[in-house]
């Protein structure tokens, strides 16, 4: 303390003895908590060096205790009753005038601007809300959320909610939605006009708490150009993360098919006829004609290579056995007897009603070549039933395969028990509910994944589990096979995908960035890109060489639950809780249109085999079938813009039919060969 003179005055009597009083009463909570905790030789040495009676510690109450404990940690200090008490921080009114000022000055704006400007409010929120809780001021920034969040978009109300639920510094510690937001920053797209005018605000009103909030926390993909409407950002936004960077999508991909193999060269097919040769020879008019074989229409048209698809040496693939060959050949076969799919001429459908067990399915897939279907139970077992007459039959025992002739071009028929046939077979092993299942390609293995952690590889040949793949670490909620064969992936509560092969018990790729359930998974045609949906509202798309992100998708507003590739490998459909599918292009990233028609999520869809539907079965208990020929030809006349502003046209006039179910849900979907639409649901009672 300074006196009249300048000169440092001596501290008075009140200021000496503060420091001590204080120091003695820390001292006391903490014998007081010692003695608590029976450690009695520790409390009679600091007793005796702090000079302390017993009868001190008397004085000191619980209340006390948790009042000097919570100061010393930092944390939200908390009353006996459970209420909290703001604590030591940042001011909460002075974030509170920040906030009201910059949402003032969006409100202002010019319209063209603001719908831009507004994307800015939600990640500085949620911000707002971490450094007051930080603060211990839990009480204030539940009333900062509640005073401001009704004003934000809708399809942030659920994460306000969960906002709300982190109450404590510790809280924010382990939490990968506050990591996220500190070190991946929330990304929003602006014109660069609508940044300056943002920058400049923040600037001229000295707006130093939120100017620090945006350099450490937001990331701006700032265009030349027109800034966007409401619609254009509505299209994009929705996502954990913000939206997409531009860079993101910059990545090269091979969505292209890969080039079938010759199977005219590969197979001995049955003597073709043949036909008389038109020309004679001058030389010998008597001279019979000569006869040349007639040639397969089936395999008269080459196949030309796309540059756009990966070369086929670009990942290992199986290579194709003689049983392998003859079912390609035969699929090939049907595929030339197939309907041609248009607006005048819609698939016929038939759907598989389950009864009885509404709350007993969990999932239901139907094989490649449609002769059989799988369903999955809560009660952890797995039933496969024939579609066709012919029965499910066991290979028969080691001591009858001896007398076969392995060389015989019916071996596999031959090693099959006729006996043991039956029209459906029951798997047991899962210890959860099963949530997926997956035929494989040569149809002779089934997949299937559970709230178990685990994932099983069952022989649809002896009818027994062969591999039980252990990995994840929560449930697992999806399961695909590779369209080629040998690898699968599958996808976790624990925010993962993963890649394996029937021969690893280990997974080959781990994909990781997803901030919450990853819900679905699905394979590219050309089996080079795996593409996940997840509860963070992101599609995204992963290279299964280098396991890469090359694709990053934002958009739905609700979690993605289907996704289905397009014939042509070009183009990607996903289903969400939000009740819309989105369709993307896979060549820039970028959105195509929005199919809105159903009232409840989008659990399974499915295109035509020539590409030319989209079918899509909802909770709503209806049926869609879009007109995907259409869809993409308009979009790519368009010559659509792929930058940063493209038209996004919601698609309600490609919709060709709707059919509705009286009371069935639809679990998946599935095109036979010849196109004709098979559905799977469970009736409610």
């Amino acid at each position: 303390m300074m006196n009249s003179n300048g000169t440092e005055s001596p501290p008075s009597i009140m200021e000496e003895t503060k420091k001590p009083v204080a120091d003695k009463r820390d001292l006391l909570v903490l014998l007081k908590l010692i003695k608590k905790y029976n450690l009695k030789q520790t409390e009679e040495l600091l007793c005796q060096e702090a000079n302390i009676k017993h009868d001190e510690l008397e004085e000191v109450d619980d209340k006390e205790i948790t009042s000097i404990l919570g100061s010393a940690l930092g944390d939200t200090a908390e009353t006996t009753s459970g209420d909290t008490k703001d604590g030591p921080g940042s001011d909460p009114e002075l974030y509170d005038a920040a906030f009201g000022d910059l949402r003032n000055f969006v409100d202002e704006s010019l319209d063209i601007y603001k719908h831009e400007l507004f994307m800015v409010l939600y990640p500085i929120l949620v911000q707002i809300y971490f450094k007051l809780v930080s603060g211990g001021y839990a009480k204030s920034a539940r009333a900062f959320v509640e005073k401001y969040g009704s004003e934000l978009d809708y399809y942030y109300r659920e994460d306000l909610q969960n906002l709300l639920l982190i109450t404590k510094k510790s809280e924010m510690e382990n939490n990968d939605w506050v990591t996220s937001m500190e070190t991946d920053k929330f990304l929003i797209r602006m014109s660069r006009d609508a940044h300056s005018l943002f920058k400049r605000h923040i600037q001229d009103r000295k707006q130093e708490l939120i100017a620090d909030i945006v350099l450490k926390y937001l990331n701006f993909d700032t265009y030349e150009g027109t800034a966007r409407s409401k619609v254009q950002c509505d299209a994009t936004s929705g996502s954990l993360i913000g939206e997409a960077r531009r860079q993101d999508n910059k990545i090269r991909v091979y969505y292209g098919l890969l080039k079938e193999v010759d199977f005219q060269s590969l197979t001995t097919p049955a003597p073709a006829a043949v036909e008389e040769e038109d020309d004679n020879d001058p030389d010998a008019p008597d001279k019979p004609k000569k006869k040349k074989p007639k040639k397969d229409p089936l395999f008269s048209k080459k196949s030309k290579s796309d540059p756009n698809a990966p070369s086929m040496d670009r990942i290992p693939l199986p290579e194709l056995k003689d049983a392998d060959k003859l079912e390609k050949l035969k699929a090939l076969r049907e595929a030339s007897k197939r309907v041609s799919l248009n607006k005048d001429s819609l698939p016929s459908v038939c759907l598989y009603t389950i009864l009885n067990s509404h709350n007993n399915v969990t999932c239901a897939e139907i094989s490649e070549d449609s002769y059989m279907m799988a369903v999955g139970f809560t009660d952890s077992s797995i039933k496969v039933w024939s579609l066709t007459p012919s029965k499910l039959r066991e290979m028969k025992s080691a001591e009858h395969l001896k007398d076969i002739d392995k060389d015989a071009e019916d071996v596999l028929v031959r090693m099959m028990d006729d006996r043991t046939g039956e029209s459906a077979r029951t798997f047991y092993g899962h210890s959860g509910p099963v949530y997926r299942c997956a035929f494989a390609p040569e149809k002779n293995m089934l997949l299937s994944c559970s709230e178990d952690t685990t994932i099983r590889l069952w022989s649809l040949h002896t009818w027994t589990c062969i591999v039980v793949f252990k990995g994840h670490l929560f449930p697992v909620w999806d399961v695909r096979f590779s369209p080629h064969g040998y690898y699968f992936a599958s996808c976790s509560y624990d925010k993962t995908a993963r890649l394996w092969a029937t021969d690893s018990n280990q997974p080959l790729r781990i994909f990781t960035g997803h901030l919450s359930d990853v819900d679905c998974v699905q394979f590219h045609p050309n089996s080079n890109y795996i593409a996940s949906g997840s509860s963070d509202r992101t599609v995204r798309l992963w290279d299964v060489l280098t396991g890469q992100l090359v694709r990053l998708m934002t958009g739905h507003k609700g979690s993605i639950y289907a996704l289905a590739f397009s014939t042509c490998g070009r183009y990607l459909a996903s289903g969400s809780s939000d009740h819309n599918v989105l369709v993307w292009d896979l060549s820039h990233g970028q959105l195509v249109t929005t199919l809105i028609k159903h009232t409840g999520s989008i659990h399974t869809m499915c295109f035509s085999r020539d590409g030319t539907i989209l079918a899509v079965g909802g909770l709503d208990c209806y049926l869609t079938l879009w007109d995907f020929s259409k869809l993409s030809e308009d979009y790519i006349s368009q010559n659509s813009n792929t930058s940063h502003n493209p038209e996004i046209d919601e698609g309600d006039h490609y919709l060709l039919r709707a059919f509705p179910t009286k009371s069935t849900p639809f679990t998946t979907l599935h095109f036979t060969r010849r196109n004709l639409l098979l559905a799977v649901g469970t009736f409610k009672s």
